[in-house]
């Protein structure tokens, strides 16, 4: 039964997904030409809690647990495990007092309607993997925008997704860098459990009626701990959280 659930299901899942993407796109556009700053974000928080919310169409059902109460006078550094496509709106919702913004690779900045759209002017990290140079800086960059706002930076210290949901090793290159240029930063560790099951029979059909959950764990201060022993840290915090 879910098998024939997955095949009804997905269509019309990737319908409104791609529908929601079209739709605001040109309400972001709006909001930030004709309004500024925050009412682009707000567009954004709107969209992500839709996208967010549209796994229920394939069965997917989510637990959130947050055992943490974040400051938003200082900032932030989210530093989370990726096991695909569908971590990203959680996080934009659950974290958007904190004005998260995300490194990101290039190639998604063109031709994806209002994700492209919100990397470029959100500002997000864009970086070229085989350009270690211009990715620094970019990071830098955005060191120094959460340092100067009190915003939110969310990294995947994995640096490519978990097909799995076996958890990688953890590297602290960019988050080294962040705290370079943002080092009063809280650091937050973030739990996605349960998303790589979605496409772990392809990206056709979806697989219907999984269960996953979103964890904000207990922050931490990095003052005293090389990046290093921080990635170390959060990795071993994250196995925990998963059952690994």
């Amino acid at each position: 039964m879910k098998k024939i659930l997955s095949y009804i299901t997905t269509p019309l899942f990737y319908f409104l997904f791609l529908l929601a993407l079209i739709i605001f796109h040109p309400i972001q556009v709006i909001c930030r030409t004709l309004f500024g700053y925050q009412a682009h974000k707000v567009s954004v928080d709107i969209l992500n809690y839709i996208l967010m919310r549209l796994v229920w169409v394939i069965g997917f059902r989510t637990k959130f647990n947050n055992k943490a109460d974040l400051p938003t006078n200082r900032p932030i550094i989210v530093v989370s495990n990726h096991q695909g496509t569908y971590d990203i709106p959680p996080i934009v919702w659950l974290f958007r007092k904190h004005h998260p913004k995300f490194i990101s690779k290039i190639e998604l900045a063109k031709g994806f309607p209002s994700i492209s759209y919100n990397l470029r002017h959100s500002g997000a990290a864009l970086i070229k993997r085989n350009n270690r140079t211009q990715a620094l800086g970019e990071i830098r960059k955005l060191g120094k925008l959460i340092a100067k706002n009190n915003y939110c930076a969310c990294i995947f210290t994995e640096g490519t997704r978990s097909k799995t949901g076996k958890l990688k090793q953890f590297k602290s290159g960019g988050l080294a860098t962040l705290l370079e240029e943002a080092p009063n930063s809280l650091i937050v560790p973030f739990v996605v459990d349960g998303n790589y099951k979605i496409e772990r029979k392809g990206r056709f059909p979806l697989s219907f009626g999984e269960k996953g959950s979103y964890s904000i764990l207990e922050p931490i201060e990095p003052k005293g701990y090389t990046p290093n022993e921080l990635c170390s840290m959060i990795e071993n915090l994250i196995r925990i959280e998963l059952g690994q």
